[in-house]
C-alpha cells in the first residue's frame, strides 16, 4: 500500500505526453504526434486508505517535445520538429501554461478543472494508482472547448484533430 500523504511527481519519476491525430482531405501529408512534456509538475494526496483524495498539476506550455511523428509523407527530421515546437508556442498553446486542479475524487475517476489558453473548464480524467506506487492517468481535451482552433495547414485540408489525448505513467 502507498503511504499516507501528498506525493510530488514530474519528469524524474514520471512521464507526461499528449497524442495528436491528423485528419482532413490532406492527412496522408501530416503526422499523428507524440509530444512529451518536459517542464511539469504535480502532486497527488494518498488517503489513510490508500485511495487518491486530490491531484494538482501544472506545466510549462513551451516544453512540449516532438518524440514521434507516424504516418506522412516523409519521416520528421529535426527541423520538422522544431518547427512542430515553435507552432505550438506560437499559435496553439501561445506560451500560455496550463494548470489541473481536482475537485473531486471517485474511485478512479477524478473531476477538476483545467486551466488551458487562459480558460478554466471542467475536466474528467481517469486515474490508477497501483499499491506499488505505479500510476496512470488519462484524459481526452477538446480544444475547441478552451476557445483553441486546432491546427491546420494546406487551406485547412490537413489538420489537428480537436480532441487530443494527455497521458501520465510514472511511480510516485
Amino acid at each position: 500500500m502507498i503511504e499516507p500523504g501528498t506525493h510530488r511527481f514530474g519528469p524524474a519519476n514520471a512521464t507526461l505526453s499528449v497524442q495528436t491525430r491528423r485528419g482532413g482531405a490532406a492527412a496522408k501529408a501530416g503526422h499523428d504526434l507524440l509530444l512529451e512534456v518536459t517542464a511539469w509538475n504535480g502532486t497527488l494526496t494518498i488517503g489513510a486508505d490508500g485511495a487518491p483524495t486530490a491531484a494538482e498539476l501544472t506545466a510549462d506550455a513551451t516544453s512540449l517535445r516532438v518524440q514521434r511523428g507516424t504516418g506522412g509523407m516523409k519521416a520528421l527530421d529535426d527541423e520538422d520538429k522544431a518547427n512542430i515546437h515553435q507552432t505550438i508556442d506560437d499559435e496553439v498553446l501561445e506560451r500560455g501554461d496550463l494548470a489541473f486542479r481536482s475537485t473531486a475524487v471517485d474511485g478512479d475517476r477524478v473531476e477538476g478543472e483545467l486551466t488551458l489558453a487562459g480558460r478554466t473548464r471542467p475536466l474528467t480524467l481517469e486515474l490508477s494508482v497501483a499499491g506499488d506506487g505505479s500510476v496512470s492517468g488519462s484524459a481526452t481535451v477538446k480544444q475547441s472547448d478552451w476557445g483553441m482552433k486546432p491546427y491546420s495547414a494546406l487551406f485547412g485540408t490537413l489538420k489537428v484533430l480537436d480532441e487530443v489525448e494527455v497521458s501520465l505513467e510514472g511511480h510516485l
